[in-house]
Formats: structure tokens, C-alpha cells, sequence
């Protein structure tokens, strides 16, 4: 069982900017791939990033291309990694509870189905 600590949602004027952090309790086959998923009020969740944990490739939704980037980085003892999601220039469509995720190689980055573990998710509300 992987857990996922997710924190740094808050609430934004639109074009402001977030970090959001996820920290990982390990550093294995089973968080091969990490990202997020969102969700708004009314709305199934919604894939926004992956990043491929052993050599950084990075995967991002249409929707937040450009704006967004995803990142690690890895514990010296190479034991743990922490995510980061830079959200840059938020819009109120951006709005939702943000989910970080990890999985083992297999299956689909934008199905949620496929993502076994979970945080407990962190609001980012962007409002004027």
C-alpha cells in the first residue's frame, strides 16, 4: 500500500499560481507512475498529469498544457519521492478537488479505474 500525502490547495484569483506537493511513502515499483486527477462539483474526475517516476517523462491533459508542470524529486536514500504539480496562470475552470495518484506500470494514464492508490485530495478554488 503506497500512501500519498496530498497538500498546498488554496484558493486564487484567476492567473494566479498553486504548488501543489504530494509525498509518497515509497519509492518502488508500485508508485511507478504518480500525477493528478480533479474534480469539480457534478463532474467524473479528470485526468491533468503523469510523470513516469524513474526517468521523468511527463504527461500532460490538453487542458492544462503550458500552464501546468509536474516534477519530483527523489530522497537521497532513493526510499521516498515528492511530487509537484506548478499550476501557473489557474482559470476558474481549474477549480475542483485535486487528487494525487500512483500506479505500477500497466494500464491507462488518463483512466482513473486504473490508478489504485489515492490521496486524500486538496481544493483549489479559483474565484475573482
Amino acid at each position: 500500500q503506497v500512501h500519498l500525502d496530498d497538500s498546498g490547495g488554496d484558493s486564487v484569483q484567476p492567473g494566479g499560481a498553486l504548488r501543489l506537493v504530494c509525498a509518497a511513502s515509497e519509492y518502488t515499483y508500485k508508485n511507478h507512475y504518480m500525477g493528478w486527477f480533479r474534480q469539480s462539483p457534478g463532474k467524473e474526475r479528470e485526468w491533468v498529469a503523469s510523470i513516469h517516476t524513474r526517468d521523468s517523462d511527463t504527461y500532460y491533459a490538453d487542458s492544462v498544457k503550458g500552464r501546468f508542470t509536474i516534477s519530483q524529486t527523489i530522497s537521497p536514500d532513493r526510499v521516498k519521492n515528492t511530487v509537484y504539480l506548478q499550476m501557473n496562470n489557474l482559470r476558474h475552470e481549474d477549480t475542483g478537488m485535486y487528487y494525487c495518484v500512483a500506479k505500477s506500470p500497466g494500464g491507462r494514464l488518463f483512466d482513473a479505474a486504473d490508478w489504485p492508490y489515492w490521496g486524500q485530495g486538496t481544493q483549489v478554488t479559483v474565484s475573482s
